[in-house]
């Protein structure tokens, strides 16, 4: 028997020491198990004096892991023992088991340890939910207070470190992210943004040697007051969105060009054998489309043999449509007596077309839109564009109306990689350097700047500063370059970045959906 025992003790308590199973049994649903203390005697946890004087006895009840998928009851037999040192103001003391028990824990340590585990993975609800199905009844509160009693993990002193910043709450409440920028790992949270919680923590580790940071002067100062030593790194994605914030005022300060650029005749499309148009007096428009397809598709089926309670099921159409269908010999006569719905253009349907043919098609939509509110239509420009492509004729000869393109679509011609842009793209972003040479000059100095950003060969952005500090737009981003020119040159000469940080911001965006507004920055922190 006592040879079961140890067996039992090693496959359920393998890691616990001082231990001994009295005994294990089935009740119900659950597993009691029996057990009691192997050491002499206990420290006192106030004058750590030893003691080995039993005061007396009594069962302890710590909820614990389940066995085998059944529901563990543990009965400790617990011990208390008398302090026999006259100066300590404790009298009797109760015996813990390492790593099993604590004072006054209702749960064993390595359920506890799973708890912790579960809400770091999970969160509250979701954690809860599984570990329901692992046996394991407990509150996401409840597992929240795990995740706050873990002690914090013991990192190593970075020699590198990424700083950024993310939303506690968007457009009110910022924190600071630290990262190491050689494991990845994060070292810790900052609940602000600003120089003077930043610079504490860099006093705190002085072997930082390099900082990565984005163009943020808070974090420039914090790294210039508190590890002067460190070498600071601008982090070349904030390079590159700053200098498309540059390029979109340089194209809206030329935006007058844009009004003139020739429209782009596109290759013509290879011609492909059409349908026949409707001859005639058939009928035509959406509402015949669809009664020529829905009247074939019910006859193809009734040729098939089905019913018309089928038919109905089939198609997911009312009894008496279907029936209509079936007893119709032509899908026109479907059409015949429906009557054109009444639209807001009525009234202005001659002068519209009167205007579209004087232009030969070249007036554009908004133009006609104007004229008749003028003349007292009330309704909204989409109504009036889905009544001409509808309505109005195509006219040989005549271009569509030009529609300048928009600044922020300039911007993406200028500032995308050349092998994602179309060929359509390639067309209006030639014609627009063309029309317009200060333009020309941006696009030459945003494809200089991107090699230099993919080569890191930054030893050529002082000649890059003075050549862009000629073109407004791009001339604010060169004077903000002079003004932290040594990170930016590390930013595009070193290997260092702050993409890691980055992806820890995307987690912790995770994160706090994860937790349903219970991610306090404490919480968040852990």
């Amino acid at each position: 028997m006592s040879q079961v025992l140890s067996q039992l003790q090693e496959m359920l308590f393998p890691s616990v020491a001082g231990l001994a199973i009295v005994s294990v049994e089935t009740v119900g649903e659950s597993i009691r198990v029996e057990a009691r203390c192997t050491a002499t005697g206990a420290v006192c946890p106030d004058c750590g004096d030893w003691s080995e004087r039993v005061h007396s006895f009594y069962l302890r009840f710590p909820a614990d892991l389940p066995s085998a998928g059944r529901r563990a009851v543990l009965a400790l037999r617990v011990r208390r023992f008398r302090c026999l040192l006259p100066s300590c103001p404790r009298r009797t003391f109760a015996e813990q088991v390492p790593g099993l028990t604590r004072r006054l824990g209702q749960a064993t340590e390595r359920l506890r340890s799973a708890m912790g585990s579960i809400g770091l993975a999970l969160a509250g609800r979701a954690g809860a939910r599984l570990a329901k199905l692992m046996g394991i009844i407990v509150s996401r509160s409840t597992l929240l207070r795990r995740v706050m009693d873990l002690a914090d993990p013991q990192s190593s002193e970075p020699r590198a470190v990424g700083v950024g910043d993310f939303a506690l709450r968007k457009g009110h409440n910022y924190g600071t992210v630290v990262i190491d920028a050689v494991s990845h790992q994060v070292p810790d949270l900052l609940p602000e943004r600003d120089a003077d919680t930043l610079a504490p923590w860099l006093a705190w580790h002085p072997g930082i040697e390099v900082v990565c940071r984005d163009r943020s002067g808070a974090y420039a100062e914090a790294a210039s007051t508190a590890a002067p030593q460190a070498t600071q790194v601008a982090d070349r994605y904030h390079l590159w969105r700053n200098l498309t914030v540059g390029a979109e005022k340089a194209v809206a300060a030329h935006r007058l060009c844009l009004k003139d650029v020739p429209p782009v005749v596109p290759e013509p499309e290879p011609a492909w054998e059409s349908p026949a148009e409707p001859t005639g007096d058939e009928p035509s428009g959406r509402f015949a489309e669809r009664a020529r397809s829905h009247h074939e598709l019910v006859h193809e089926l009734i040729g098939q043999g089905l019913g018309i309670r089928e038919i109905t099921q089939h198609l997911g159409c009312g009894r008496h449509t279907v029936q209509r269908y079936a007893r119709a010999a032509r899908w026109q006569d479907m059409v015949k007596g429906r009557s054109p719905r009444s639209s807001k253009l009525d009234p202005f349907s001659s002068y519209l077309r009167m205007r579209w043919a004087e232009t030969n098609g070249r007036i554009t939509f908004r133009e006609l839109h104007g004229e008749i509110a003028e003349r007292g239509y009330r309704g909204g420009y989409t109504t009036l564009v889905e009544w001409a492509r509808r309505e109005l004729p195509v006219l040989e000869g005549a271009p569509p109306p030009s529609v300048p393109p928009s600044i922020r679509q300039v911007t993406g011609w200028l500032t995308r990689h050349p092998a994602t842009l179309t060929e359509e793209d390639k067309l209006h972003r030639k014609a627009v350097l063309t029309r317009c040479p200060e333009l020309e000059t941006a696009a030459r100095l945003i494809s200089s700047f991107a090699e230099m950003l993919a080569t890191l060969d930054g030893q050529c952005l002082p000649e890059w500063i003075a050549d862009g500090s000629r073109l407004p737009g791009i001339s604010t981003f060169a004077e903000h370059l002079k003004g932290d020119f040594n990170a930016v040159t590390a930013g595009l000469t070193t290997h260092w970045n702050s993409g890691p940080v980055e992806g820890t911001v995307n987690r912790i965006k995770m994160l706090k959906r994860q937790k349903f507004g219970r991610a306090s920055f404490p919480l968040l922190r852990k």
